[in-house]
């Protein structure tokens, strides 16, 4: 009589594999983590929160999913409630109404200068993780018009107050304003802030007082730089910024495609805000807002409560299969496998993650897996 086949389930998606091995491969590329999006019913870990929507509310949702996530499943957050009333209740807090735009008739540069504590003084030390959202508005250079120059940019704070605006006079000519989209014209631009003038603002914004060379992840005075697309307006502004302290919501896997290819701002706000924007001329302030919304939605995520063994940023990218024989990981259990794994990327979770005694941050290694 042949037995059947013994399947290995994967702790994370549920997936099946009729050989281990098979397992211990999926869990090397899959870099399943308790950062991942996460069914609030059957608990299956999803690759981004698109993913996620499809399982839960799709065309090819689960049927017991889609049910109770029909009656107790918030559409834009993807949480799953006890009751009725507690749903009903947090819909007045994640259901955002849209900010009030600032428009282009008559709008000066303005900067709300903020004062650099001083440590030394006894001022309070401040947040580690504060962060800045920035957006800018391009018209068009070049003899087709398709070179993009910067003509506004905006940057607000956490409390979506406005720390600089300001129109910016490019440094060649334009030749299409893109008013339909900017709503800018050259009577805009004739007066407007040198494009240096911008950029050294900016940067004393952004450093707040710290050296560039000593910007860090951790602690220091730096800000962290939130937006969308911000390669693009960190180009037309001529400047640069460290990888580690951007938050950019086009590139941050759980808001990105099944297939991890970016979706526009526009779309990210309607389906996780709940409300609409850039309808006819984009605003960088109304921008700069829904991208901060957005980041802080996704940063006051909650992962560490599951797992108490993963409490440093650096854990979160570590593969620690690389370091493990086949043979060896093979004799782990599928959750003992799980618990090994690492997220591909950073979760923003983490910038509001302060130090951790050593002693709460060891992850479990098995004897199987030590040379």
């Amino acid at each position: 009589m042949v037995s059947e086949p013994k399947w290995h389930k994967c702790s994370a998606c549920y997936k099946q594999f009729n050989k281990k091995e098979h397992l211990v491969e999926h869990m090397k590329v899959s870099y399943h983590s308790v950062h991942q999006p996460k069914c609030g019913i059957c608990k299956k870990h999803c690759r981004s929160f698109e993913s996620l929507r499809e399982h839960s509310k799709g065309w090819l949702a689960k049927d017991s999913c889609s049910k109770i996530f029909h009656e107790l499943g918030c559409g834009l957050c993807m949480k799953v409630f006890e009751s009725s009333i507690f749903l009903s209740e947090h819909k007045w807090t994640c259901h955002l109404i849209p900010p009030t735009r600032l428009g282009t008739i008559s709008l000066p540069s303005m900067e709300l200068k903020t004062s650099i504590p001083d440590i030394s003084n006894g001022d309070i030390v401040p947040k580690i993780h504060e962060a800045i959202a920035m957006d800018c508005e391009m018209v068009g250079g070049g003899s087709d018009g398709t070179l993009n120059l910067c003509g506004r940019v905006c940057l607000i704070d956490e409390n979506e107050d406005i720390l600089f605006h300001a129109y910016v006079q490019p440094q060649m000519p334009v030749t299409d304003y893109r008013s339909d989209l900017t709503g800018l014209s050259e009577e805009h631009l004739r007066d407007a802030m040198p494009l240096k003038e911008v950029q050294e603002k900016i940067l004393e914004i952004l450093y707040n007082g710290e050296s560039i060379g000593m910007a860090r992840v951790d602690g220091g005075k730096a800000k962290l730089l939130v937006g969308h697309s911000l390669e693009h307006d960190l180009d037309c502004l001529n400047m640069s910024y460290p990888d580690h302290l951007i938050r950019d919501t086009a590139k941050y896997h759980p808001l990105m495609k099944t297939n991890l290819v970016s979706h526009s701002l526009k779309y990210l706000t309607k389906m996780y805000l709940g409300y609409d924007i850039q309808m006819g001329i984009h605003d960088p302030f109304e921008d700069c807002v829904s991208v901060m919304r957005l980041y802080k939605r996704m940063r006051e995520q909650d992962h560490l409560k599951d797992f108490i063994g993963a409490c440093h940023a650096t854990e979160f990218q570590t593969n620690e299969f690389e370091c493990c024989k086949m043979k060896d990981l093979e004799k782990l259990t599928p959750d003992e496998l799980f618990e090994m794994s690492r997220s591909k990327y950073r979760c923003w979770c983490l910038d509001m993650v302060h130090k951790v005694p050593p002693q709460l941050c060891r992850v479990k290694r098995l004897k199987a897996c030590e040379y």
